[in-house]
């Protein structure tokens, strides 16, 4: 029998890991939970695919951080969630002494992971976390990856009967009481589809109403 997805892709076996996943498990729900470790197998997946060389700690921490700032604990009044799932990262892995440059990557992986574009082109950690991402939530490299380590991920990390709906459920709880943060990302398309109260942001109307002249 080959090799599955969870047993080639194995969580570090050290004490920051362990410490990161007790830390995930007692602050975010299952359902978020599974979802970050489903993205770190996907995005450690990947980056075998990519032929790209990266710390499987600071990816695990990325991977497992990048949902953080949904949660009530760590939801800041005004920064965007990505950022707030950021800043935990990085206050918790300074607890490890972990040198400022990989402290950097791990906030700059989850403050862009929900940036298209842009991650791929970036350090490892960064372009594999919205890898992970983009193939949890979006399936968008779904047929680049075989049905048995889809499945192996899955029966380790399984989804929800209705994960779609739940997962858009989950962003609209977090981020509902700061609209205004999802200005030019991709959040704003889940307030739009939950909430028909929602005033979208408009790129060509903050340039008009600017206090330029001209």
């Amino acid at each position: 029998m080959a090799a599955t997805a969870t047993s080639r892709i194995a969580v570090p076996d050290s004490k920051l890991a362990q410490a990161i996943t007790e830390f995930i498990r007692d602050t975010e729900s299952p359902l978020l939970f599974h979802h970050s470790s489903r993205v770190f197998h996907f995005g450690a997946l990947a980056g075998r695919q990519r032929g790209l060389s990266f710390n499987p700690e600071l990816l695990y921490a990325g991977a497992m951080f990048h949902d953080v700032g949904l949660t009530p604990s760590y939801s800041s009044a005004h920064d965007r969630f990505e950022v707030d799932g950021a800043n935990a990262a990085r206050d918790f892995l300074r607890q490890y002494d972990i040198p400022q440059r990989d402290l950097d990557e791990v906030w700059t992986a989850i403050a862009l992971h929900t940036t298209p574009g842009i991650p791929q082109y970036m350090a490892p950690v960064v372009a594999l976390v919205t890898a992970g991402v983009e193939m949890d939530v979006l399936g968008l490299t779904y047929h680049e990856f075989s049905d048995e380590d889809r499945n192996a991920i899955v029966a380790a990390h399984p989804r929800t009967p209705q994960f779609k709906e739940d997962i858009l459920q989950a962003f609209y709880d977090g981020i509902h009481h700061k609209p205004e943060t999802t200005f030019g990302n991709v959040k704003a398309d889940v307030l739009a589809d939950k909430d028909p109260r929602f005033k979208r942001g408009n790129f060509c109307s903050v340039i008009r109403n600017s206090p330029w002249i001209g």
